[in-house]
């Protein structure tokens, strides 16, 4: 059984997390085989291979890293089980940095693979955008099928790269999470709420979804400056809302709330999206004290008795020994989803038959986690919230 801490604060240097991911063989995988033995060749070579593509880069890495042991905690049980249609199935994970360069790189090798039918459950958002540009400017005669993205907007995704019906996603993006975090404010009676972005460029692709939402909800938005500005001016990020709407990742989140500057007396509380990890926030400092922070959740609350919930739990003990977290049970059901459409494929599984499955959208019922659409369109956003209190505790 492998056992990987969870790093105390996100300013763990990138070697630090790369050597635990190593360990917990999520790393630096190859399509190379021929050092194996004959039998494991054997074994290799009738695998089916599915491939996901993770941003390792420090800003991506809270999110990549829980995503990617959920996904590897599924294969892992369901190779357990025998595997889909009787055969194993060979999860390849490739690193990027961040960076264009590396990104292509990774799709270029998945695409090379013959026997990689799918990219499946890739992370985060800045990847898998651009993994669907990549495809789409190649305009390959092979297209891989991308299942269960961490993507906040497919629908704008695919139409701005012309990406065809490749696109199969399962989580609520930004949009859903915003309308329900302000849905849940309105019914709070709060008439105004104040808006922070991470930086400018989440700021331009957010702003219309959050307008959009509070005018349909009647409530009134105010931006506040995005973390930085304030340190930069000598003062720290000071408001009178007692409700923020805060949408960027965690270390951006953690800069926030560190430099925030409250009345004396006032409590207040943060709501942000699922790219925010509280687990790792809960670690990184004594700044959210300041204020209780609350989550949206793309997947069910990790202590809920759905079977899917149990089933991530389960195996998550007993292949890594690590506390459960959202992020990684959204790894979990794209895994899950993954081999759900793989088995129930007539015929070889091949990259031509799992896009063709994947296109009929048949609906899918994971444990009570219930995927389905209306054309290309989800008919359901599964959406939950959880809290990290002011002293520390994590509720939900």
């Amino acid at each position: 059984m492998h056992s990987t801490p969870r790093p105390s604060r996100y300013g763990l240097q990138r070697r630090h997390w790369l050597q635990g991911v190593a360990a917990m063989g999520l790393a630096g995988q190859t399509w190379a085989q021929g050092s194996e033995p004959s039998a494991k060749k054997a074994d290799a070579e009738r695998s089916h291979v599915v491939a996901q593509v993770a941003d390792l880069s420090p800003d991506q890495q809270d999110v990549s890293r829980d995503f990617l042991v959920g996904s590897r905690t599924a294969w892992q049980e369901i190779n357990a089980k025998g595997g889909v249609q009787g055969r194993p199935v060979q999860h390849q994970t490739l690193e990027t940095d961040g960076s264009p360069a590396s990104l292509q790189s990774a799709w270029e090798s998945a695409q090379r693979q013959t026997r990689c039918i799918a990219l499946s459950g890739c992370v985060g958002n800045t990847a898998a955008s651009g993994l669907i540009a990549l495809q789409a400017k190649a305009a390959t005669e092979s297209p891989l099928a991308f299942v269960a993205p961490w993507l906040h907007d497919t629908a704008g995704a695919a139409t701005a790269t012309g990406a065809g019906d490749t696109v199969f996603d399962v989580f609520a993006g930004h949009e859903a999470q915003i309308t329900h975090a302000i849905r849940n404010l309105a019914s709070m009676g709060v008439q105004t709420v104040g808006v922070a972005y991470a930086n400018a460029a989440v700021r331009r692709q957010s702003e219309a979804m959050v307008a959009h939402a509070a005018q349909s909800m009647a409530l009134k938005v105010q931006a506040i400056s995005p973390p930085g500005a304030a340190a930069k001016a000598g003062a720290g990020a000071r408001v009178e809302q007692t409700i923020i709407l805060f949408i960027g990742g965690t270390p951006e989140l953690f800069s926030f709330l560190d430099q925030l500057a409250l009345p004396q007396g006032r409590q207040c509380y943060v709501v942000a999206l699922a790219d925010v990890n509280l687990q790792v926030l809960a670690q990184m400092g004594p700044t959210a004290a300041k204020a209780s922070v609350i989550v949206t959740q793309a997947v069910p609350l990790v202590n809920a008795s759905l079977p899917v919930v149990r089933s991530y739990r389960d195996a998550l003990a007993r292949f890594y020994d690590e506390p459960p977290s959202p992020l990684g049970l959204a790894g979990y059901i794209a895994a899950r989803y993954t081999a759900e459409v793989m088995g129930g494929i007539t015929g070889p599984v091949t990259r031509a038959s799992m896009l063709a499955a994947l296109q009929k959208r048949a609906s899918v019922n994971i444990g009570g986690y219930a995927i389905g659409y209306q054309g290309r369109q989800r008919t359901n956003a599964y959406v939950t919230q959880s809290m990290l209190t002011n002293a520390g505790r994590i509720i939900g």
